[in-house]
C-alpha cells in the first residue's frame, strides 16, 4: 500500500461527502414533486407524456397499486427487450450483421437489464448491434434506475406520512426522476466522456493500421451515452466486453475517478434525502456513517490483499503487488477501490478482472454483494435495502430497552419485522440454493475455468451477483449456456422483485401508522451507538449467513495459496 493510494481513497470519499447535501436537496425536490429550474425546459415534455399516456400525476396509489404498476411496467419492458434481441438480425443499425440472440441468451439479457443487474454472458462488441445496445439496453439503464429511486421515495413516504393509505404515484416518480435527474446529468456526463476520448457514433467499426503494418478492425458505436447512464444509474453493463478496463469506455485516470464518483453520487444523496423526508437530517447522516464504516473496511481489506501480492509468485522471485488482471494505467489502488465501489453499489462495472484478484481481495467484493449491496448500494435499492436492516436493528434495540421498537416516529411491530425478514431471506435462499445445485450437477460443473475452491468461488460469485443484481463476475465461469442463462435469469428476477414487494408492503403499513414521539425510553437512532448496532446487525444477520460458503470458496483458496497451491 502507498501513501498516494490512500490519498486517492480519502479524496474520493471527501468529494462525495461534499456532494451529499446538494444532490440530496435536488432529490428531495423531486421527492416532494416541487418545481426545479429544469421545469422551464422539460415541464412541457413531462405534461405531454402524462396527456398521451392518460396519467393523472396527482392521483395517489396504495402500496398494492404502486407495486402492480411497477411490476407491469418492468414486465412489459422485459418482453420488449427480449423481442429486440431475438429480432436483431432483421432490424436496422446492424452494420456488422449480427444474428438474433438465442432464446436462453435473450431471456437472460432481458431479465438482466430489467432488474438493474446488467449481467453479461456475451461480449457486447461481438454480439449486439448498435440498435440493440441503444433501444434494447440503454433504455433499461435509465428506467431501471428510475424505478429504484421511485421505490426509495415510496418507502420514505411510508416513514414520513401519518395515517395515510397512499405512497405517491409510480408514474409521476419515474417520470420526474428520469427527466429532471438522470437525463440532464447524463447529457453533460456524456459530453465530458466524448471530450475525453470515448466514442459516440453510429458507425459499427473502423479499420486501422497497427504499428506492425497489419490491418485491425476496431468496434465502435454509441459508447459515451451508454457509459454515462451505466455508471450514474449503477447499471454496469459495458458496451465492450472489457467494460471500464477498455480504453474506449474509460480512457484516462480522470474518467476513472469521475466514473467511481458517479456510481456513488445518487446513493450518497438519497441518505440525506431520507433524513430530510422524515424531518431529521441526522437520521440520514447516521445511515451514511454506517455505510461508510462498512465501505472503508471493504476497501482496506481489498487494497491490503492486492498490494501484498501472491506469495506463490513471491517464492518464484516476482515481488510486488498483484497486477494480474489489472490495467497498468490504473494500478492496484484505483483497481481495488473501483472493485469495492462497484460491488458496494449494484453497479457491476469493472476496471479490473475480479477473478484475478487474490483470494481475500476477491472475497471483499463478493461479500459486499452478499450483504445485499446496501453499502451505499444501487440507486434507490441501496437505501431501501439498508432500511430493511435498520428495521431489524431497531427491533433488536427495542427488545434491549424493554419497549415497542420505534424508528423515526413509527412503531415497528410484528408485521414489519416479518416482511423485512422475508425480503432479506431471498438472498441466501437463491445464492446458496442455486450455487449448491450448480456445484453438483454436470451442467453446472462444466462452466468453471478453475478447479477446487476457486472454481466454487466462480459459481458462488455468479449467483451472488445475479441475486444481488450486481452484474460483475469471476469471469472464468462460462455462463453463456442454457443452464446458467436460465438459472441466473431466475435468480435476477427473484433478487429484485421479491425484495421490492415486501418492502412496499412495509411502506404501506408504516404510512398508515400514527406518529410516536420520542421519549426517555426510546433507543436513539442518530448517534455512534446506533451506527455500531446497525453495522453489527448487518454483519451478523447478513454476513454470517454466507460464512460457510465463503469458507469453502475464497477462504479455502487463500489458505491453499499460502501453502503454495494455486487453482
Amino acid at each position: 500500500m502507498t501513501f498516494q493510494g490512500w490519498i486517492l481513497i480519502f479524496v474520493f470519499v471527501g468529494i462525495l461527502l461534499a456532494l451529499t447535501k446538494p444532490v440530496g436537496a435536488w432529490l428531495f425536490a423531486l421527492y416532494e414533486g416541487r418545481r426545479t429550474p429544469l421545469h422551464w425546459v422539460l415541464g412541457p415534455v413531462e405534461n405531454g407524456f402524462y396527456t398521451l399516456a392518460g396519467i393523472d400525476p396527482t392521483e395517489e396509489q396504495s402500496w398494492r397499486r404502486y407495486a402492480v404498476h411497477m411490476l407491469l411496467f418492468n414486465f412489459v419492458l422485459m418482453i420488449f427487450t427480449y423481442a429486440v434481441l431475438r429480432l436483431q438480425g432483421l432490424l436496422p443499425l446492424n452494420g456488422l450483421g449480427y444474428a438474433g440472440i438465442g432464446a436462453d441468451g435473450a431471456f437472460n439479457t432481458a431479465v438482466s437489464f430489467t432488474t438493474n443487474t446488467n449481467w453479461q454472458w456475451y461480449s457486447g462488441e461481438a454480439t449486439l448491434s448498435n440498435l440493440s445496445q441503444m433501444l434494447g439496453l440503454t433504455i433499461h439503464n435509465f428506467l431501471s434506475a428510475a424505478t429504484g429511486i421511485a421505490l426509495a421515495f415510496a418507502l420514505f413516504r411510508g416513514f414520513a406520512r401519518r395515517e395515510m393509505q397512499s405512497l405517491g404515484n409510480f408514474w409521476a416518480d419515474v417520470t420526474r426522476v428520469t427527466l429532471y435527474l438522470l437525463l440532464p446529468i447524463c447529457f453533460v456526463y456524456a459530453l465530458f466522456l466524448i471530450a475525453s476520448g470515448v466514442p459516440q457514433t453510429l458507425a459499427a467499426s473502423v479499420d486501422v493500421m497497427t504499428l506492425e503494418g497489419a490491418k485491425q478492425t476496431l468496434a465502435l458505436g454509441p459508447v459515451a451515452s451508454q457509459e454515462a447512464i451505466k455508471m450514474l444509474g449503477t447499471n454496469g453493463g459495458g458496451f465492450f466486453n472489457a467494460n471500464s478496463a477498455h480504453p474506449f469506455e474509460n480512457p484516462t485516470a480522470l474518467t476513472n475517478l469521475v466514473q467511481m464518483l458517479s456510481i456513488f453520487m445518487i446513493g450518497f444523496g438519497l441518505t440525506w434525502c431520507f433524513g430530510k423526508a422524515v424531518g431529521n437530517s441526522r437520521q440520514g447522516w447516521a445511515i451514511l456513517a454506517a455505510m461508510l464504516v462498512l465501505f472503508v473496511a471493504g476497501v482496506t481489506v481489498t487494497y491490503w490483499q492486492e498490494a501484498a501480492g501472491n506469495p506463490v509468485l513471491h517464492a518464484l522471485g516476482t515481488t510486488g503487488g498483484n497486477m494480474e488482471g489489472k490495467e497498468v494505467r490504473f494500478g492496484i489502488a484505483a483497481s481495488a477501490l473501483f472493485s469495492v465501489i462497484t460491488t458496494a453499489a449494484s453497479c457491476g462495472a469493472v476496471n479490473a478482472m475480479h477473478d484475478s484478484f487474490t483470494a481475500l481481495g476477491g472475497m471483499s467484493p463478493l461479500f459486499n454483494i452478499q450483504l445485499g449491496e446496501i453499502v451505499i448500494g444501487g440507486v434507490g435499492a441501496g437505501i431501501y435495502g439498508f432500511l430493511l436492516f435498520a428495521i431489524l436493528a431497531v427491533f433488536v434495540a427495542g427488545l434491549m430497552v424493554g419497549r415497542t421498537p420505534e424508528y423515526v416516529g413509527k412503531k415497528i411491530e410484528a408485521r414489519e419485522v416479518k416482511l423485512a425478514v422475508l425480503a432479506i431471506a431471498i438472498l441466501p435462499l437463491c445464492i446458496l440454493g442455486f450455487t449448491a445445485v450448480s456445484a453438483v450437477l454436470p451442467a453446472g460443473l462444466v462452466s468453471p475455468l478453475n478447479a477446487g475452491p476457486h472454481g466454487f468461488s466462480e459459481i458462488l460469485y455468479a449467483f451472488s451477483s445475479a441475486t444481488g443484481n450486481n452484474g460483475s463476475a469471476f469471469a472464468g465461469l462460462t455462463a453463456g449456456t442454457p443452464f446458467y442463462n436460465s438459472l441466473l435469469g431466475i435468480a435476477m428476477w427473484l433478487g429484485r422483485f421479491f425484495v421490492i414487494v415486501p418492502m412496499l408492503a412495509i411502506a404501506g403499513s408504516l404510512a398508515a401508522k400514527t406518529y410516536t414521539p420520542q421519549s426517555a425510553g426510546s433507543f436513539p437512532t442518530t448517534g455512534p451507538l446506533w451506527v455500531g448496532l446497525l453495522v453489527g446487525i448487518i454483519l451478523i444477520v447478513g454476513g454470517l449467513t454466507f460464512l460457510p460458503s465463503l469458507a469453502l470458496g475464497p477462504i479455502a483458496d487463500h489458505l491453499a495459496m499460502i501453502d503454495g497451491q494455486l487453482f
